[in-house]
């Protein structure tokens, strides 16, 4: 099954990220209010961040990612920083490569405005689950926990170096199954 990312540069591109998101608003499992979930998903749209969408083959939207810049203990002064603020990924898509290749984009999107806009390190939040835990703690280190009213939360910090060099090793490892003849359509 083939996808591609955009970018939320426009309103439409805004709207099916806001729609997404709260259509699926249940699946996020966030442990907040819806309130404060809200707040969370439309921040990349309303500070100083970015989001994109994945897009299956039939144009409809697979995944949703977003970021903004600084953290809040900072008052967001630390712009270096930038803060995932969801990355979700419909169930039927999650054996797939998009969480990687949506990193690859999120990466390339913050290569594309390094000069005005460097950024060093990337932070996020995540459920307390095993499954999380085994999934990120190959990208980012757990550097925290956080008990709330709503459930653990754990959080993660990568740099962005080491995670342009994590992903690396897959864009090899596609160049040589390209090599022997063994790629799928994506």
């Amino acid at each position: 099954m083939s996808h591609y990312f955009a970018k939320c540069s426009t309103y439409m591109y805004q709207h099916r990220y806001m729609d997404f998101l709260l259509a699926h608003y249940l699946e996020l499992k966030l442990p907040y209010s819806f309130s404060t979930t809200l707040s969370y998903i439309s921040s990349p749209l309303l500070m100083a961040g970015g989001a994109m969408l994945c897009f299956d083959d039939e144009d409809e939207v697979a995944g949703a990612f977003g970021y903004i810049h600084g953290t809040g203990e900072h008052d967001y002064e630390d712009r270096h920083v930038i803060q995932l603020q969801v990355a979700f990924i419909v169930h039927e898509q999650r054996r797939s490569r998009i969480f990687i290749e949506g990193l690859q984009f999120l990466v390339e999107q913050l290569d594309e405005y390094a000069d005005e806009e460097p950024v060093q390190e990337i932070r996020f939040w995540a459920l307390s689950e095993e499954a999380n835990h085994r999934l990120f703690s190959k990208i980012a280190k757990q550097v925290t926990s956080m008990i709330g009213e709503e459930g653990e939360l754990n959080a993660y910090v990568v740099q962005l170096a080491e995670l342009r060099s994590y992903l690396a090793s897959f864009e090899r490892d596609s160049r040589m199954k390209e090599k022997h003849g063994k790629v799928e359509s994506s």
